[in-house]
């Protein structure tokens, strides 16, 4: 009999108990009352880890394997470098545009001040903002065809992630035309498996790697808080299914098909489930790191996942030597730091093994940073509803407030709500909660501003909630704006106003181009100025990265694309407190600008061809610098 080898993989949890105060608006019913909190479970020994991974994993297994998580991801400052001697003062920079200051997210571009360290045309390019040259680059090791690379630096150390997704293989089958007896399935191929590759690279002088790890997981997202990185990954087990044997009725079939990969769940090694993190420090200094079993966890009140989120802490000075990975037995696809907690989302797949849907919801997992130790799996909680993105998380005053939408694709029912979660122990309990935002609506964009939140819905018209969140037991709508069009981020500018970026659209909500609005936000949010570009889009409505706001002058930059335009264009707008004005475009020739920063008195702007220096002011151009 032949084996094949697929990844495991199923994810069930229980939501947690409403308690306390929650604010209803008038006319929503209250929500069911939802499963048993989760607690924490934590393993004393590999035996009993073993166990539940193997019982859990196995009641999730169906005639073809098993079914696949949903591993789509939501809608996806450290100190300078030290002085040189004699060296001239470090201008003032930009920073990469996060979501939290104490965070820093991987980014396509970085900066000191003193040098810009950038990825394009398949390589890293270290470049002199002074005299406006490539100084450096650097081929990176690995293939960068399918994959995806991201930086993070600190100091004189970069650090390259770079991920493969897996591709997935879902157990179905075919019924033939005129409703007959759908045909035998046939079994899978072995999909490949996923990879993260972490390359350090040390940019004192010529780049040079310093260490590599690897590892076969899919990278999900990392946050870096000085010379630390804390990085989290997703990995399903490889477990080695036997082949089918057709040839009699197919329920039988079926029943013998799932008994026989229980049978090969209950046999598989730990190895199965606990990735392995190798580290390559050059000169034959090579590890493997597994995350120890008392290090393992998982929600007490969680049915089964296949799934295992990995959490490690670099060292960038210490040159990755000792990654010290954490392992958590839930699924996950979204990540919310602030440099002191973590917290790990994740949506059950629609789609289980022999049992019905779960009730939609978004199951949120909070991990405590430590500073100089290993992170720890603090509590799990669930909320009803579909997360946007990581931007619809705020942890204030200890407590996580998130945003959600229900039944998001039904225009007829769907409806949006803010929770408030606080710890209590192991598990996250709601404690507040206001719905009944947006309804017949979804979520496009979500900004907490300390204890205020700002909230977009969209179906034809924009309603942009201002809310109340001084009470977290009572969180209360205090304003609400509707116009047409939406807003798909919202950024803090000077002067309590907020600027979004999304799309105009008619009263029947088709959109008809890319709009930059100006809010006050001081009391009941009314719009101050619209900027428009008919038909076109920005890559800063989807990620946020791509947007800069320098708040010096009030300069604004975004990727702008319009319909049939073959240059990649920067549109720059200067932003005041009473309105918004047209600055000036910046070109790329044959390739989209991804993204900008100022050093000094200069703008630039990168794509994967190279970066230009523009005057800030001006928009005078300083130079093309070409990566090839």
């Amino acid at each position: 009999m032949r084996a094949r080898t697929v990844p495991a993989a199923a994810m069930a949890a229980a939501a947690v108990t409403v308690s306390g105060g929650c604010a209803l608006r008038a006319g929503e019913a209250p929500e069911p009352v939802p499963p048993p909190p989760m607690a924490l479970v934590g393993y004393r020994d590999c035996e009993r880890l073993l166990d539940g991974l193997r019982r859990t994993t196995a009641a999730q297994v169906g005639p073809g394997g098993t079914a696949a998580p949903d591993s789509s991801a939501p809608e996806r400052r450290g100190p300078a470098a030290p002085a040189v001697p004699g060296a001239a003062a470090v201008p003032e920079h930009s920073r990469t545009n996060a979501h939290e200051r104490g965070a820093d997210e991987p980014d396509l571009v970085k900066t000191d001040g003193r040098r810009i360290v950038a990825l394009g045309d398949g390589g890293l390019h270290v470049i002199d903002p002074v005299s406006r040259k490539v100084a450096h680059t650097l081929d990176l090791p690995g293939d960068d065809r399918g994959a995806e690379r991201r930086l993070l630096m600190d100091g004189d150390r970069v650090l390259v992630l770079e991920s493969r997704r897996a591709f997935v293989a879902l157990e179905g089958r075919a019924r033939l035309p005129g409703g007959g007896p759908p045909p035998r399935p046939s079994p899978p191929p072995a999909p490949p498996a996923p990879r993260t590759r972490l390359t350090l690279v040390d940019v004192s002088a010529a780049p040079r790697v310093v260490a590599t790890l690897t590892s076969e997981t899919e990278y999900v997202d990392a946050r870096r808080n000085g010379g630390t990185v804390h990085l989290v990954v997703r990995s399903t087990p490889r477990i080695g299914f036997p082949e089918p044997r057709p040839g009699g009725p197919a329920g039988r079939d079926e029943e013998a098909a799932i008994a026989a990969n229980r049978r090969a769940v209950m046999r598989a090694p730990l190895d199965a489930w606990l990735p392995v993190f190798r580290v390559d420090r050059g000169g034959g200094r090579q590890a493997g790191h597994r995350a120890p079993c008392d290090r393992v966890s998982r929600p007490a009140a969680y049915a089964g996942s296949g799934s295992m989120l990995s959490v490690l802490t670099l060292d960038l000075a210490g040159g990755l030597a000792d990654p010290r990975p954490i392992g958590i037995a839930v699924d996950g696809s979204a990540v919310y730091g602030n440099g002191k907690s973590l917290y790990i989302t994740g949506t059950p797949p629609r789609r289980h093994a022999g049992r019905p849907a779960p009730a939609e919801r978004t199951d949120v997992h909070k991990i405590t940073l430590r500073p100089g130790g290993r992170p720890e799996y603090a509590a799990s909680g669930s909320v009803p509803g579909h997360l946007l993105n990581q931007y619809a998380m705020s942890e204030h005053d200890g407590d996580l407030r998130i945003a959600t939408t229900s039944r998001p694709g039904d225009p007829r029912t769907s409806s949006s709500a803010l929770h408030v979660l606080r710890r209590r122990g192991p598990r996250l309990e709601v404690i507040g909660r206001v719905g009944g935002l947006g309804e017949t609506e979804r979520i496009h964009a979500v900004r907490f501003t300390g204890p205020t939140a700002h909230v977009v819905t969209f179906r034809r018209t924009d309603p942009l909630y201002a809310l109340d969140l001084s009470d977290p037991r009572r969180p209360r709508v205090t304003g609400e704006l509707k116009i047409t069009g939406y807003s798909a981020y919202l950024h803090p500018v000077a002067d309590g106003r907020i600027l979004g970026v999304g799309q105009d659209a008619d009263a029947s909500g088709r959109v008809e181009g890319l709009q930059v609005s100006l809010f006050d936000v001081t009391g009941a949010p009314r719009r101050i100025d619209a900027y428009r570009v008919p038909g076109a889009t920005s890559a800063a409505e989807f990620d946020p990265h791509a947007f800069r706001y320098w708040a010096r002058t009030g300069l604004t930059v975004l990727p702008v694309r319009e319909p049939g335009g073959g240059t990649g264009e920067a549109l720059v707008l200067t932003v005041t407190r009473d309105g918004i004005a047209r600055a000036g475009r910046v070109r790329h020739p044959g390739a989209p600008v991804r993204r900008s920063l100022v050093i000094g008195g200069t703008l630039w702007t990168f794509s994967d061809a190279g970066a230009r220096a523009s005057d800030a002011a001006t928009l005078a151009d300083r130079g093309l610098l070409r990566y090839g």
